[in-house]
């Protein structure tokens, strides 16, 4: 691997500009100092660091779900961290996918309505190419024999890549794992990195991991890891 700063300049996809983030107002917590990094469009990478290091912060607010004390953040070229609800729901909805350790499936739906339930949030009707589009992806990560069982009617790995086809959907630039294997077996963990990797692959669609797993880590492209709210350590895979 080499440092981060060697590699040439890409498009940048994410970019986040001199970013800190304070809880509280009487006593006053920060959990991010000064971070400037950015990732390009088509890359695959992780992100690591111990409990309480910022990670997950960090990983929140370039999804638009939590916005910084100070500092800037871009998403495609825009700016986020002035945008209003309605404008971040829109970003998030077109541009985002989000999958988490824990699925967060709709148990009283199948396999496909969970994936289709994104779409379904800003349209009544799904239209035949998004119908055929939840197909394709349902097949793609192996769920074909299982797209009608309810999501309480299937395994851990079968509800986690249901959520990996759900995060799809829309077909987002940007897809963002929160301890995406966090829960699976070694097994089933192998399974889904396989799949994460096909996507970014053949969508184009750019990761960010957040992993305890140091296996996933060391299969991504780059590592950043996040030490007491501040990026400790940038390495990226040497290009041959």
């Amino acid at each position: 691997m080499v440092n981060g700063e060697d590699m040439k300049e890409l498009y940048n996809i994410i970019e986040l500009k001199n970013i800190n983030k304070i809880y509280g107002e009487k006593i006053k917590t920060q959990v991010l100092f000064d971070i400037n990094i950015s990732f390009e469009e088509n890359s695959f990478n992780s992100i690591i660091g111990e409990s309480g290091s910022g990670k997950s912060t960090m990983l929140n607010i370039i999804g638009t779900l939590d916005k910084p004390t100070s500092g800037e953040v871009y998403i495609g070229g825009k700016r986020t961290d002035n945008m209003d609800k309605t404008e971040l729901a829109l970003l998030r909805n077109k541009t985002i996918g989000f999958i988490f350790q824990f699925h967060y499936l709709l148990p009283e739906f199948t396999a496909k309505e969970n994936v289709l339930m994104p779409y379904k949030i800003h349209s009544y009707k799904v239209p035949k190419e998004v119908d055929e589009w939840a197909d394709e992806l349902i097949n793609f990560v192996g769920l074909t024999k299982v797209k009608n069982n309810l999501a309480t009617n299937m395994s851990g790995g079968q509800q986690q890549r249901t959520a990996i086809a759900r995060a799809l959907i829309n077909k987002p630039k940007i897809i963002l794992a929160d301890e995406p294997t966090g829960n699976l077996d070694s097994e089933t963990t192998e399974n889904v990195y396989a799949i994460l990797r096909n996507i970014n692959e053949k969508f184009g669609t750019t990761f960010l991991i957040i992993t305890h797993d140091q296996r996933i880590a060391e299969k991504t492209d780059r590592i950043v890891q996040v030490k007491d709210g501040r990026i400790n350590l940038d390495l990226r895979k040497t290009v041959e």
